[in-house]
């Protein structure tokens, strides 16, 4: 299509929202859509119009948004993740559980030097989402951030607070993914519903679970931000004012991304290296990460190999 970019796919990421799209949690958008928005593939074909930036041979990256209108009052002042028209790759276009996808080369991401094709794929939704969340967060320099589960998104978003500065803790089931976090430089790590062994500036919720809610706002310090990263989540249970939300704790929201966003999270990661646990699975074995996924039983941010 015109604008278009025809990509060989090399490697996609195994996200949490291609789970929810696939069992149904997320509305249908289009039906018997092709999950993948982590996709790491050679550009093959470029469509008329697309500017030079593009070309084919190049590695270039696919992630979750791909269209937004440009006109909108959210667009134009900056937040696009809002826009109203917006559409994403596996849930409103065929994504990159496949051979080949297509992407808007407006939307299509350079990617860093320095990394595997498998390396890569999670940076492009996990990466980039828990960025944002990071930013949602209002965390201040050197403060303590808590992370609330610790999958392919969390184990990324931990590296890169701690290279700014951070001091973080760590709550999630699983002694795999507690080990993981204190691998990664975090200054404890325990049960998903402890308690930090400190007062929080911070957190962030990974876990699409509900009831981890109150005892994230409860770990916060006064003017402590909970930013809630994932698409979907469970219910949150009755909120107390006094134990959760007094002294100016707040609870934000965090919706889709930019790609100002991607832009900025591509460019740390070109200048700071970012470890990446990633199991890895072959195409046909889609069905098996995401159970996997489902169980808890990935360690890190899985990766289909085409």
């Amino acid at each position: 299509m015109p604008g278009e970019l025809l990509i060989a796919v090399r490697a996609c990421g195994v996200c949490r929202t291609d789970l929810h799209v696939a069992e149904g949690d997320l509305p249908v958008h289009r039906r018997q859509v092709i999950p993948g928005h982590e996709v790491v593939g050679e550009v093959v074909e470029v469509g008329h119009g697309v500017r030079a930036e593009f070309a084919v041979g190049d590695r270039v990256g696919i992630a979750w948004l791909r269209h937004t209108c440009g006109r909108c009052r959210y667009c134009i002042r900056g937040a696009e993740n809002l826009c109203p028209e917006s559409r994403y790759t596996g849930w409103d276009a065929d994504g990159g559980y496949a051979e080949f996808a297509t992407v808007p080369a407006a939307y299509a991401h350079p990617l860093p030097a320095g990394y595997s094709d498998t390396e890569l794929a999670p940076l492009l939704c996990a990466g980039i989402i828990g960025y944002r969340a990071l930013m949602r967060a209002d965390l201040p320099p050197g403060g303590r951030l808590g992370i609330y589960g610790f999958g392919g998104s969390a184990h990324l978003t931990a590296q890169v607070a701690i290279a700014q500065g951070a001091e973080v803790h760590v709550m999630t089931r699983g002694e795999a993914a507690r080990a993981l976090a204190l691998s990664l430089g975090a200054a404890s790590a325990q049960g998903a519903t402890d308690r930090p062994p400190i007062a929080l500036d911070a957190a962030i919720l990974f876990a699409p679970v509900g009831d981890l809610v109150p005892s994230a706002l409860e770990a916060l310090d006064r003017g402590g931000t909970l930013a809630i990263a994932g698409i979907h989540l469970s219910d949150i249970p009755v909120l107390n004012y006094q134990r959760h939300l007094f002294q100016e704790r707040q609870l934000r929201s965090v919706t889709a991304n930019t790609r100002a966003d991607a832009r900025a999270f591509l460019a740390f990661a070109g200048e700071h290296r970012i470890e990446v646990t990633n199991p890895q699975y072959p195409l046909d074995r889609a069905d098996e990460a995401l159970r996997d996924l489902a169980s808890g039983r990935v360690s890190g941010a899985a990766v289909l190999i085409v």
